[in-house]
């Protein structure tokens, strides 16, 4: 007769999901705000909407950070992933004047490890905690069979405001403009496919191989956390026109979402000096510089289209919030082409 089955042998330890929870309580709670309603562990999370708004809109975005994670895995650093992811997505919303309300997150394992699940949330409350928003949701799923340890997927979800009348985008746009460049810390979380590939198999490294023309390994220098621009930004969302984050398609990929039918925006190429790690990789992998303007965001992470009288100040924020800003370019009427100039 076949011994009896159980949950355990099938492959999910309810014990380690437990114990989990049980490690990330404080993390979670750590991160509300004035706006959470409920406690940690309910079967939906709460937000009371912002007070004093006239005709708010809610503004919602879902993301991962790619095969970045996969080297996270390789390294073994799990406690960066979570703040790309949630940096990523207040990016996304920011683009469209939104503030971040809350946070939700989805870790998903082949075996789940309370260590690593512990790690990946702290990374995403400290995400939350830099950008004053709630993480008010998630769920941690082990599905022996469909992900192989030490492989695990990771993916998030956040929900902002804006007031209907100070919506960002296209329409505000108009010749004339100028681009701000914001600058990127590094990769952020696009390209890691084609980078780890040159850096396995051109470069012959591995994740604690120091990167070339750097101090630190291959993980210090490509898990970098994604930057959030919030803090940058937040002062001047009502003198600014339109905004871009450069994310996977680079700068022609993404900046093109920002233009009006019949304006282009000319970026000027000589205006900003590509960090060492992206020549690196260009170079190691004989990949194309059009390649590369399409695969990585080159050291721009945010592009902000505004009126040319208030460049200095965007610029000047900026730099309060200990990001480097340029004049990146400028729009000029045609075809809603990105022309690299």
């Amino acid at each position: 007769m076949s011994a009896p089955l159980d949950y355990r042998s099938a492959g999910v330890d309810i014990d380690a999901a437990e114990d989990s929870k049980d490690r990330i309580r404080s993390l979670v709670e750590s991160t509300f705000t004035a706006g959470t309603r409920g406690a940690f562990g309910g079967f939906g999370g709460m937000f009371k909407m912002p007070e004093g708004m006239r005709s708010p809109l809610l503004v919602s975005s879902a993301d991962g950070v790619g095969t970045k994670l996969k080297l996270a895995i390789d390294a073994g650093v799990h406690d960066t992933i979570g703040h790309d992811l949630v940096n990523h997505c207040v990016n996304d919303i920011l683009v469209q004047g939104a503030l971040p309300l809350f946070f939700l997150d989805y870790v998903a394992f082949g075996t789940l490890v309370p260590e690593v699940v512990e790690a990946v949330v702290r990374g995403v409350a400290a995400g939350c905690r830099e950008n004053g928003c709630a993480l008010i949701g998630g769920e941690t799923a082990e599905m022996p069979g469909l992900y192989t340890p030490p492989d695990y997927d990771l993916a998030g979800f956040i929900v902002g405001s804006v007031e209907e009348s100070a919506v960002l985008g296209p329409a505000r746009v108009r010749t004339g403009d100028v681009l701000i460049g914001f600058a990127s810390n590094g990769l952020h979380t696009n390209g890691f496919s084609l980078a780890r590939r040159i850096v396995s198999e051109r470069m012959k490294l591995g994740a604690h191989d120091t990167f070339p023309g750097s101090k630190g390994t291959v993980a210090d220098v490509l898990l970098r956390v994604h930057r959030s621009y919030l803090a940058a930004l937040r002062p001047v969302l009502g003198t600014v026109h339109a905004m871009a984050h450069i994310t996977g398609g680079g700068l022609p990929g993404n900046l093109n979402r920002a233009l009006r039918s019949d304006v282009d925006a000319v970026v000027n190429t000589q205006s900003w000096t590509i960090p060492d790690e992206f020549l690196t990789l260009e170079n190691a992998g004989g990949v194309a510089r059009e390649e590369m303007l399409r695969a990585f965001n080159m050291g721009v992470g945010m592009v902000v289209l505004a009126d040319a009288s208030a460049a200095d100040s965007v610029i000047a924020h900026a730099a309060a919030a200990g990001v480097p800003a340029w004049v990146l370019g400028e729009t000029r009427r045609g075809t809603g082409a990105v022309i690299f100039a």
